[in-house]
């Protein structure tokens, strides 16, 4: 019984002070102003938490979002610069393949002399080669024949060594089988120009002790060969001495073309009905085509 009376007196209490901060609250309004700034408080901390909370993770997936897409961009600019440069340097190669060609194209062959044009596909140089050659991409189905003089627009380059169906080989001014009948641009002394292979300076040969050569004096063809025409620059004299056990003078030479750049080579021919000056050598030449040959195919035997 007594703790129903407490109950009841402590409800009859709660519902007397209920009334009466009503009706207080009713008069002044301060409990609603109370709660109202308290509330907004607690609400506050309760909020601001998730609210960083939520622009950090927003900021994150934004600069998330940028960064990828900044990548993305990043990439395919890479890509754009590398396709450009690429297009560039093909630009470029083809220019200076243009104005090669078109250097070539104003080439004047001697008198009684036709040229073609053809590309170098194929080196064989240095000291491992058997031979000093290259390969060319023309062949008998372009009407190239051997010993055929090649040359560039700078001087000589060499002769056609063997001519296959489509491509044949040239024998370069520098190997060690090649010999050519020059004479001094200005002094006119004769001699016989002969490689001693890649790297070397070639040698010019049985040029007499009396007669006139000059250090930088060019070489040209002498069109006693049988196989090049008169007059095609050859080299150019960088070494000259003179012996007093020797009826020759020992001349160096240097050829006037970079074999190792050629990129393009002029083929010259005889035009048809012409033909070509009575050589004094010619079995001296035609020795030293055959030997250089038995060469070439005892390198390829091996």
């Amino acid at each position: 019984m007594r703790g129903k009376k407490k109950i009841a007196i402590l409800v009859v209490a709660s519902l007397f002070v209920y009334l009466s901060l009503f009706t207080w609250n009713l008069r002044t309004g301060h409990l609603d102003a109370l709660s109202s700034h308290t509330g907004l408080d607690i609400s506050g901390i309760v909020l601001k938490p998730g609210i960083w909370v939520t622009e950090q993770v927003t900021g994150f997936w934004y600069r998330y979002i940028y960064l990828v897409g900044l990548k993305q961009e990043n990439d395919r600019l890479k890509a754009e610069d590398a396709e450009l440069r690429r297009t560039n340097m093909l630009l470029g190669s083809q220019a200076r393949s243009a104005a090669r060609l078109e250097s070539l194209l104003d080439f004047r062959p001697p008198e009684k002399w036709a040229f073609s044009g053809a590309r170098v596909i194929g080196h064989r140089m240095g000291p491992a080669a058997a031979l000093n050659t290259l390969v060319v991409d023309k062949g008998k189905a372009q009407g190239v024949t051997d010993d055929m003089p090649v040359a560039s627009l700078k001087g000589v380059v060499g002769r056609i060594l063997r001519s296959g169906a489509a491509t044949s080989t040239v024998l370069l001014l520098t190997d060690s089988n090649s010999r050519i009948a020059v004479i001094g641009a200005n002094n006119r002394s004769p001699g016989m120009l002969s490689g001693q292979g890649y790297g070397k300076p070639l040698i010019l040969r049985y040029v007499n002790q009396n007669a006139t050569v000059d250090p930088g004096e060019l070489l040209l063809s002498s069109g006693l060969s049988g196989i090049y025409p008169k007059g095609l620059p050859v080299a150019r004299v960088t070494k000259i001495q003179r012996s007093d056990i020797s009826l020759f003078l020992t001349v160096q030479a240097e050829p006037l073309v970079d074999m190792a750049g050629l990129e393009e080579v002029l083929l010259l021919s005889l035009k048809p009905g012409e033909q070509a000056v009575p050589a004094a050598n010619a079995a001296d030449t035609e020795a030293g085509t055959e030997t250089a040959k038995e060469d070439a195919n005892g390198a390829a035997d091996q």
